[in-house]
């Protein structure tokens, strides 16, 4: 009676391990006992599969301006005293370079112009709706230090968002580089 037994489940394993299961979007029996072992033969009946996130958010760097919270705490007129004095001390490390020039140059074109507008003028389609932002070729920024401009790119300033997680401290100084270039040959 075993013998008949063990030879019938025998019959009905093989069978099933050699044929084709009947559930859509497995190939087999065989692939769907694997697929949880190979993610590229793995198919979860034609789900949408989301990518991951493509880029990751980096930590603070090197030339971070320590900046605390806009609680009871803190004196708004000091912490924006300290971000002079802080930025004030900001070198530019970067060489202004046809490549540093061309890496702001296409930072500029990503995340500047809709604010400040491809001339620099703050005639961006967004200035229009809000607050328009400073002239980047005229006279106050003009005035400005590289490390200040840095600050404000990096860290935000009072109508500017931060853009610390999107622009990396290089490009930053791309950026810097690239408007002072500008400034150079533009005259206003």
């Amino acid at each position: 009676m075993f013998k008949l037994l063990g030879s019938f489940v025998s019959a009905i394993v093989l069978t099933v391990w050699s044929l084709g299961s009947v559930q859509q979007g497995i190939k087999d029996v065989r692939t769907s006992l694997t697929q949880l072992k190979y993610a590229p033969i793995r198919d979860m009946r034609r789900t949408v599969a989301l990518s991951p996130q493509k880029f990751y958010t980096q930590g603070p760097d090197s030339l971070t301006i320590p900046v605390t919270g806009w609680g009871d705490r803190v004196d708004p007129l000091a912490l924006e005293a300290d971000r002079e004095a802080v930025s004030a001390r900001l070198r530019n490390p970067i060489e202004s370079t046809e490549l540093s020039i061309a890496n702001g140059d296409a930072v500029y074109k990503k995340m500047c112009v809709p604010c400040h507008g491809s001339d620099m003028a703050a005639d961006g389609p967004v200035a229009a709706a809000f607050m328009p932002p400073p002239d980047l070729l005229g006279e106050a920024t003009r005035g400005r230090t590289d490390g200040f401009i840095y600050a404000y790119i990096r860290h935000g300033g009072v109508v500017m968002p931060r853009y610390g997680q999107s622009v990396t401290a290089h490009e930053a100084w791309d950026l810097v580089n690239f408007i002072r270039h500008r400034q150079k040959t533009t005259s206003r």
